[in-house]
């Protein structure tokens, strides 16, 4: 209990009211039909983790309703140094990347640069030949690797609902995947373009279109949205989304007026070797519309607000209603993915049935996380928008998000 309070008092002491101006926040999270008696369940959950070493610190942030019912900050931003988490920590959101990317290439469209049917090789030429990757099995039982011609073009919509055949070099041991990984596919060395210069000698791992296949997809789609636009995707990214929404801390790294406030990953005692993380203060040739931004709690609450608002955040309308209608909803129909009850729109994960997934959740919620544990989603449903940010390895991140997708869903109690 007195580490509870310690730690309820350090979210209070060092945590900002940066997302007051965006939201209100609730008197009590009673008046957005959530249980204060539940939410206490989270709070303890949460330290619990930072007591045991499972989790250096975290910020969490839920909204029902138009209002602010939790913001609160735990533990450490920085437990090697000691140094406090606060609501304004800025941390890598990597994935989460991905829906910021893909809402610039729809801007595009609603302006008619683009049609998300239009095949890949009308902006980037170089990937209209790409072979596709193959396996087959010898009468001796003996593999042989070949690759064949693509039934059809890589689209757009491939890129954006991961169904492209593109992929992640750590993602399988396939003769395709050793390729991603000798061709250092991702390197931080590389511009946009670079990648795509990489991509186009390497094979796909499947046809387009046939199967989901999580990748590189959405940096592809970066450099389609550089190519379109005539600017870096940091530029972009900036002009036409963070300035107008005002996510005053979201970047492709952490200026050093603003190192101070950088979340650093920590390896827990007894745990495995912590992941590599890139570093915050290097301003990266590769900005990666895939997985690059760093950003804050308070920043993406803007950027969910203005999804759930139709694409409209205060007075700034960022995208028609009907596109972010269209690019959540779920795009693969009978295209598998290895998630049931699960489908995937433009940009997120979309929820398709109410059971099935093994977590609860609304039909039609909608969402992506990150590689060093961050997650959102928002449930037009229920009017909820929830951020867990944290920076932890890859084996506790997955239980971690699954456990503060529960305990935010049994807060709701009306």
């Amino acid at each position: 209990m007195k580490s509870l309070i310690a730690g309820l008092l350090l979210a209070g002491a060092f945590g900002s009211s940066v997302a007051a101006d965006i939201l209100p926040r609730a008197a009590k999270p009673e008046e957005v039909g959530i249980s204060t008696e539940r939410l206490a369940r989270l709070t303890r959950v949460t330290q619990d983790h930072v007591d045991a070493g499972r989790l250096p610190g975290a910020v969490i942030l839920i909204a029902r309703r138009g209002r602010i019912a939790y913001y609160e900050a735990f533990g450490f931003r920085d437990r090697d140094k000691n140094l406090p988490m606060a609501r304004d920590s800025i941390f890598r959101i990597y994935s989460m990347t991905k829906p910021i990317t893909t809402t610039a290439a729809m801007m595009l469209q609603e302006e008619g640069r683009l049609q998300v049917y239009d095949p890949v090789s009308r902006t980037l030429p170089e990937l209209a030949q790409l072979k596709v990757g193959h396996e087959r099995v010898e009468g001796s039982g003996r593999k042989v690797f070949e690759t064949v011609p693509m039934l059809r073009e890589i689209t757009l919509q491939d890129l954006m609902r991961h169904t492209s055949g593109f992929t992640y070099g750590t993602r399988g041991t396939s003769p395709v995947n050793a390729l991603y990984l000798d061709a250092k596919i991702g390197s931080r060395d590389d511009t946009n373009a670079d990648l795509v210069t990489k991509l186009s000698k390497i094979p796909l791992k499947y046809q387009p279109g046939t199967r989901w296949e999580y990748g590189v997809s959405t940096d592809v789609l970066g450099r389609v949205v550089e190519v379109i636009s005539g600017k870096r995707l940091g530029e972009v990214f900036e002009e036409r989304i963070f300035k107008p929404l005002g996510m005053t801390d979201t970047a492709f790294f952490i200026p050093a007026d603003k190192l101070s406030r950088a979340a650093q990953p920590w390896q827990r005692p007894g745990g495995p070797p912590p992941t590599p993380r890139f570093d915050v203060a290097v301003q990266a040739k590769y900005e990666s519309g895939g997985g690059g931004l760093v950003g804050t709690a308070s920043d993406y609450l803007r950027f969910a607000t203005m999804l759930l608002n139709g694409g409209k955040l205060g007075n700034t309308q960022l995208l028609g209603k009907k596109t972010v209608e269209f690019m959540t909803a779920d795009h693969l129909g009978a295209i598998p993915i290895d998630a049931p009850g699960l489908g995937f729109g433009l940009g997120f994960q979309v929820r398709r049935d109410a059971g099935i997934a093994g977590l609860a959740g609304s039909v039609g919620e909608y969402g992506w996380a990150g590689n060093a544990g961050t997650l959102f989603w928002i449930d037009p449903k229920e009017q909820l928008i929830a951020l867990y940010m944290i920076q932890v390895s890859d084996p506790d991140r997955i239980a971690l998000r699954n456990q503060f997708r529960t305990l935010v869903i049994q807060s709701l109690v009306e």
